[in-house]
């Protein structure tokens, strides 16, 4: 009997859920950012990976919550749910879990064998085989938040950057006009043959001359170099409210679009904490916020070096935070910390790398999902300076915020 098999769409062991529909379903968990573990210890990588126990768990609510099926079926799928003995039931989630490894949206590795195929699957206790969540997984879960954000939105497609400037390009949405030498050759047949035809009148052959060319005029689309600077402080995870994970997702999201929409773009991005790195965004399902302070500035230091290797027509921060700068790097190495008020020290230092990023023509928007008051003007000084925009947002808006402002926002003339 082969020891991995392939399900169809509907079979009776597995009640017909399909793998993109199980994945979705357990979105919230499989980025999760330490909400539910709060009281926990803290780090800012998940020191504590999960199981194969923690992921059945988390199938058994899915289940449980209706979150697997369709209204149609969901009260015949509810009773079969009901009528299955524990044994079943275990049989059940066995099966789905491996679904997904299958489908290669999860791998697992048990630390007993781990040479294994498929990293040990279905050896040793379920409490000590630990998974992760693959690449194909997280541009999965990009993609549908994106879809469900521009749907949400009312948008059932989108394109580029606009700008403000006309050039000749392949696609055509602006008036033709005489061609120039560097010009594309994106040839208006009609008004070059009606200005010969005015020029010389009508003959056979057109007599066409080099002043007679006409080119189609396109908008002039910039590319873009973005870092998102998310904030993975404390705070994010406390009053009751998981912020993070929501942050994550726009954050797969805003990548899938770049990837898929604007090739020409790019996208880095930066945990800032006490201090600052930069993060893979296929690293970020793993990360876990930690008991860190606000230290906003080692964040634009590290995001402005980043956008100064980029050679784009536009540059731009996003920062999402919810709470002011609280600590700062000191020159000899040292972490200066004070969560208390407006600090005139670290304020001070982290309006200075503001300044720096504005002399460089970077962009500075920050969403901020929190109000108050230290926070609030904070960011009214950053704006001030830097001609960007500030957003007040909650962990169910952000998205639709960010990717608006994304798609939206008209640049500056590039001459």
């Amino acid at each position: 009997m082969p020891r991995y098999i392939n399900y169809s769409r509907y079979t009776g062991e597995d009640l017909g859920i399909d793998a993109d529909d199980l994945l979705k379903a357990l979105a919230d968990f499989l980025l999760e950012s330490g909400f539910n573990t709060q009281y926990s210890p803290f780090g800012e990588w998940n020191d504590r990976e999960r199981t194969l126990d923690d992921l059945k768990e988390a199938i058994r609510q899915a289940l449980e919550e209706g979150k697997l099926f369709d209204e149609e079926s969901l009260q015949q799928m509810m009773e079969r749910l009901q009528s299955l003995s524990p044994e079943q039931m275990q049989t059940l989630l066995d099966r789905l879990v491996q679904k997904m490894v299958d489908e290669g949206q999860i791998t697992v590795q048990d630390p007993g064998d781990p040479h294994a195929p498929n990293g040990g699957a279905g050896q040793g206790p379920d409490s000590k085989v630990k998974f992760e969540v693959t690449d194909k997984s997280l541009d999965f879960l990009g993609f549908k938040t994106l879809k469900d954000l521009l749907g949400s939105l009312g948008k059932s497609s989108f394109g580029r950057h606009d700008t403000r400037d006309l050039a000749t390009g392949i696609e055509t949405s602006g008036s033709s006009r005489l061609y120039e030498f560097g010009d594309t050759l994106n040839l208006d047949v009609s008004q070059t043959f009606f200005s010969a035809i005015r020029r010389t009148g009508v003959a056979s052959p057109i007599d066409i001359d080099y002043q007679d060319l006409h080119v189609h005029q396109c908008e002039y689309q910039s590319s873009c170099a973005t870092v998102l600077m998310l904030d993975c402080s404390h705070s994010m995870i406390l009053y009751g409210e998981d912020r993070f994970t929501p942050a994550k997702k726009v954050a797969l999201a805003l990548a899938h679009l770049i990837r898929t929409q604007y090739p020409g773009d790019s996208l880095r991005c930066v945990l800032f904490h006490d201090g600052a790195e930069e993060l893979a965004v296929s690293q970020l399902a793993r990360v876990k916020v930690g008991p860190y302070y606000t230290n906003t500035r080692d964040g634009l230091i590290l995001a402005r070096k980043l956008l100064s290797q980029e050679r784009k027509d536009m540059r731009q921060i996003v920062m999402i935070t919810d709470g002011k700068p609280s600590c700062i790097t000191l020159d000899d190495g040292r972490t200066y910390r004070n969560a208390f008020g407006l600090d005139p020290l670290v304020i001070g230092r982290t309006l200075e790398e503001v300044s720096r990023c504005r002399k460089q023509g970077i962009l500075i928007n920050t969403f901020m999902l929190a109000s108050d008051y230290g926070l609030v003007n904070f960011v009214r000084q950053v704006t001030e300076m830097c001609r960007g925009k500030a957003y007040f947002t909650t962990p169910y808006t952000l998205g639709q915020y960010l990717l608006m402002d994304y798609m939206n926002r008209k640049t500056r003339t590039i001459h």
